[in-house]
């Protein structure tokens, strides 16, 4: 799913319910920031596959790592943001969190990725792509838009609470 947003759906589902387990904005980026390797792809006119090394388990690993760690880094300067979203509650998220939430994220993509395209190499150095069944195209595009709905509700509901607890404090 190259730069598409069907990615944000399983990021908000799991992200958004476990944010007191996992790294919630960290888990999100982790979800949609292996395809900036198609985007620049496509965008810059290279001679590179859409689905490269990013979109492997080994790099998905290790671009996950690089992510949860950038992210712990940015934590006290993103944090304002987080809370003003409601997608984090409290600062005690610990560095593991913050790594299992980027490698989490960035092998789920690949995952989600791996059924759908025959360029993907999830198992490299393997060469080819046992996970590929285009059949499963439906299932898969089904599944991320059901989870969409399901994050979405589930945030509009996590902005919604506080706005109830004034109204039902006031009576």
């Amino acid at each position: 799913m190259p730069f598409t947003p069907f990615h944000l759906g399983p990021a908000l589902a799991f992200g958004l319910p476990l944010r007191k387990k996992i790294h919630a904005p960290t888990f999100l980026v982790a979800n949609v920031i292996v395809d900036v390797e198609p985007f620049l792809a496509l965008f810059l006119s290279l001679r590179y596959p859409l689905h490269g090394y990013l979109h492997t388990l080994l790099s998905a690993l290790f671009l996950g790592l690089v992510l949860g760690y950038v992210m712990f880094i940015l934590e006290k300067i993103l944090y304002p943001l987080y809370k003003m979203l409601q997608i984090e509650n409290d600062r005690t998220s610990s560095l593991r969190s913050f790594m299992a939430s980027g490698v989490s994220g960035t092998m789920l993509h690949v995952l989600l990725d791996s059924p759908l395209y025959s360029d993907i190499r999830p198992f490299y150095p393997i060469m080819t792509n046992p996970l590929y069944n285009p059949a499963m195209s439906f299932a898969v595009y089904s599944f991320c838009i059901w989870t969409g709905l399901f994050g979405l509700v589930f945030y509009l509901c996590t902005l919604a609470s506080p706005v109830y607890e004034k109204i039902r404090k006031k009576r």
